[in-house]
């Protein structure tokens, strides 16, 4: 007699509502029939030809489009009810390939970014364009996403900016350059850019604002080649003398450390949701491979220590899954966000998909490492979102920082 218990999609989730169940089916579909037959293509395509007019990756944006999960369409749904509809299809989408999943992702920032600054022009402007969001520098990494400097050593600093922008009359003024590693860059419409700003010489942060990649004074790097996530182009952007109207500011200096944690509060737990979508199918194709496989006149998936590994995939993945939709739901409907629930949604995601993507090719052996199956690009996709929206190093150390309570001191 089997006690075996088939799970839904969202494996131990509570059961979902209507409109839940038809935009997970929705994505889960896209997914599975749109996206992975194309990752698997992109993924082998250079990465200038993977942007190309001939790529794939345009039918795959077109099509995405039209799913109904972008910022704005969602807008007037409750705020809790909007949170579970976005992780859930977004999951599915993260499930059917992490490159073109981050891809849509990163596409939205501009509209997400806009409705956090509580501009509704900019939200209309971005509207159905390509963005990209624009803050880290040649010199300057996961430090962007620290303004106000809570984690630097005691006696040092950042260090000069790479890109800065002065404000003259009606217009930002920018210059300098973002770095290869802006995802979406190269084929971006807008950016929701992030940098220092220039007051009489002297430099502090910072400014945000939608700039179209159209400007005169715009140029944009060659796509890098990378390890993984090959479907998500990343490049530099330069910006030289580049005038944007005063009104595509979402947020001056006084208000930029604040907005840069509201972003980072938003964004950090969509990486995490990202990465459980990976973790989740690297754990379904080792569990698949468990039952066809067979060794030592058995299918593998009857040795214990096969099972054991799975046990162990399962379980990660199920509380990586909880506590990233907790710290999103919380966030959704507390008074004030909590930045430290964010990183830890964002560390725990991705490093469960990297344990999980590592475990599912040991899972398959030798086959694991071939590109005849998928588990070598799973690991290599779960290996670039630890550094992806903040290395998890410096985002534990930011984390840390706002568990310190001065009413204890």
């Amino acid at each position: 007699m089997s006690n075996f218990i088939n799970l839904p999609l969202s494996g131990l989730e509570e059961p979902l509502s209507e409109i839940e169940q038809a935009m997970q089916d929705t994505a889960h579909r896209f997914a599975e029939e749109v996206m992975r037959p194309v990752a698997a293509q992109i993924d082998q395509m250079s990465a200038d030809d993977a942007i190309g007019p001939e790529s794939p990756l345009w039918n795959v944006l077109e099509k995405a489009a039209g799913l109904g999960l972008g910022p704005e369409d969602v807008a007037e749904l409750e705020p809790l009810e909007r949170c579970r509809i976005l992780l859930i299809a977004a999951e599915e989408l993260a499930w059917g390939d992490g490159g073109l999943s981050g891809m849509i992702l990163v596409s939205q920032m501009p509209v997400m970014f806009s409705m956090l600054a509580g501009n509704m022009a900019m939200v209309d402007y971005c509207g159905g364009k390509l963005g990209c969001w624009g803050i880290t520098e040649p010199d300057h990494g996961s430090d962007s996403l620290d303004p106000g400097g809570s984690i630097a050593v005691s006696d040092g600093d950042y260090g000069r900016p790479n890109c800065v922008a002065r404000i003259e009359g009606d217009k930002i003024i920018v210059n300098g350059q973002k770095s290869a590693w802006v995802s979406g860059a190269t084929i971006a419409e807008v950016c929701a850019l992030y940098c220092h700003l220039d007051e009489g010489g002297q430099t502090r942060p910072g400014v945000s604002l939608i700039v179209p990649l159209d400007l005169p004074g715009v140029s944009k790097g060659k796509p890098l080649e990378k390890v993984g996530l090959r479907a998500l182009n990343q490049g530099e952007i330069y910006f030289d003398n580049v005038e944007v109207p005063i009104a595509h500011l979402l947020a001056g200096p006084d208000e930029y450390n604040d907005f840069v944690r509201h972003t980072l509060t938003e964004a950090n737990v969509h990486v995490g949701n990202w990465a459980v979508g990976l973790a989740r199918a690297a754990y379904e194709h080792a569990y698949a491979y468990a039952h066809e496989r067979k060794q030592g006149h058995q299918h593998i998936i009857r040795h214990q220590s096969v099972q054991y590994r799975l046990f162990h995939m399962f379980r990660k993945v199920e509380a990586a899954r909880a506590l990233v939709r907790r710290a999103a739901t919380y966030n959704a409907t507390a008074p004030e966000a909590a930045l430290q629930g964010s990183i830890a949604a964002k560390v725990t995601g991705t490093q469960t998909a990297f344990e999980v993507a590592s475990d599912a090719l040991q899972i398959f052996g030798g086959n694991g490492l071939t590109k005849e199956y998928p588990m070598e690009k799973l690991l290599r996709d779960a290996r670039a979102m630890l550094i992806a929206d903040g290395c998890n190093e410096v985002l534990a150390l930011m984390g840390g920082s706002l568990l310190v309570n001065p009413e204890l001191l």
